[in-house]
């Protein structure tokens, strides 16, 4: 890259520290160039003035000859002053080509600047093997590697009841307790499936620890968490949406119920009712189309191998920033899924000329009745949720694919059937 600006306080620009030593190396090799580049606030400016180096040599006209390229600006904005829809990003200019800093789809590794000390311990209920496996590690944890453990409370109850020992144990009394654990756990330990990832990352309104989740048959769980609490570890973060409900009473779009956090996905359905939904749906300020069908899906990138995929979407890596748009059932055939960028607001409204209402459901719970005039708006939520990779996102999203889903299995053809002639 030529030349690099960062952002600084405020969004603004500091010109006094860029530094563009290949251009300086160029304008002492080169005498027939001349380059001139310069910033504005809040933007990036660039103009650059350029000799024709193809020109016939036997001509002093066209070998004076300039080429000039147009100045520009780029510069970042949202939509209004409410809005919660920043760019953070580094662009570059190089001889009139834009290009962009590289971006979080590459492999992100975190390594510890000091020791952890706390460990959340979430488990799925009901279960005899997450409960044995649950002590061992509660044990392990506490003995040899000497961290503060916390757990459920109806876990603490169990294990209390087993044994005195794990009176050492910290738990949590009340909902404001859990809005403070992340300001003391360090990481965030799910013994089940995907449903407790999917608990886990419903506890946190705001940052989200490291999760690590093991599977019900972890059997060398020392190993991993030694390698976990030792560090770098690959994680993925896994981006999650924000979704408010605003009803039709309300004077504008900022007065809205409590707000929800969804890891896969939001979905508007039409309920028991016999009639198709008829939802209006804007990214941002455009119109999109109208729903006719038994409903829509909102679905991150994490949640596109779930409910989305069954309604026909595509999987999509879980590090790609975007909203998946999935019709559930649509009436229409030509009615196609799509993929939005991660930095719009979606809008989905119930007209007054719909036959029923709707029901809104995040991540298959706590259902919210939608009537004529009400609105759900979602957009990509601050706080992904950042989980312990085996070996890397892109490994571990394809092995999940080939050993959960199956995908692609079909038995080979058989190699000694019909062939072409030899020529």
């Amino acid at each position: 890259m030529a030349e690099q600006f960062s952002a600084e306080k405020n969004g603004d620009i500091d010109c006094e520290r860029v530094k563009n030593s290949d251009n300086q190396s160029m304008l002492q090799n080169e005498s027939n160039e001349y380059s001139e580049t310069g910033c504005m606030k809040h933007g990036i400016w660039s103009h650059e003035v350029l000799r024709d180096r193809e020109s016939d040599s036997n001509s002093n006209a066209d070998r004076n000859k300039i080429m000039r390229k147009a100045s520009f600006k780029l510069s970042w904005w949202c939509n209004g002053e409410n809005g919660d829809q920043h760019k953070h990003d580094i662009v570059s200019f190089e001889r009139g080509n834009i290009t962009t800093a590289e971006r979080s789809s590459k492999q992100i590794s975190l390594k510890w600047e000091s020791d952890p000390q706390t460990v959340l311990i979430l488990t799925k209920p009901n279960s005899v093997s997450v409960r044995i496996l649950c002590v061992q590690m509660v044990r392990w944890l506490r003995e040899r590697k000497k961290l503060n453990v916390y757990v459920e409370p109806r876990v603490k109850v169990e294990l209390v009841a087993e044994s005195s020992n794990f009176s050492y144990v910290q738990t949590w009394k009340d909902d404001s307790e859990i809005s403070h654990l992340h300001m003391k756990v360090d990481l965030v330990i799910t013994l089940g499936g995907d449903g407790t990832v999917l608990w886990a990352a419903s506890m946190f309104k705001g940052p989200v620890p490291p999760i690590v989740p093991f599977s019900l048959d972890s059997e060398h769980f020392k190993d991993c968490l030694d390698s976990v609490l030792r560090g770098p570890i690959s994680i993925t973060l896994r981006h999650r949406l924000l979704c408010r409900v605003v009803r039709d009473a309300a004077k504008n779009e900022y007065e809205t119920e409590e707000p929800f956090l969804v890891l896969n996905e939001v979905t508007i359905d039409r309920g028991i009712s016999s009639y198709l939904t008829n939802l209006e749906c804007y990214c941002d300020n455009s119109f999109v189309t109208c729903v006719q069908g038994d409903g829509l899906i909102l679905s991150t990138t994490s949640g596109s191998t779930a409910y989305s995929l069954a309604a026909g979407g595509s999987m999509v890596h879980p590090q790609v920033p975007g909203i998946l748009f999935t019709p559930i059932c649509p009436h229409s055939l030509s009615f196609r899924p799509l993929i939005l960028p991660e930095h719009v607001t979606v809008r989905i409204m119930v007209p007054f000329n719909s036959r029923s209402p709707a029901w809104a459901s995040f991540d298959g719970k706590d259902r919210k009745l939608l009537a004529a005039g009400d609105a759900l708006l979602c957009s990509m939520a601050p706080w992904p949720v950042p989980t312990a990779c085996q070996v890397d996102s892109t490994n571990d999203f394809l092995r999940s694919i080939h050993d959960g889903l199956h995908w692609n299995l079909r038995k080979t053809q058989s190699f000694d059937g019909p062939r072409d002639r030899d020529l």
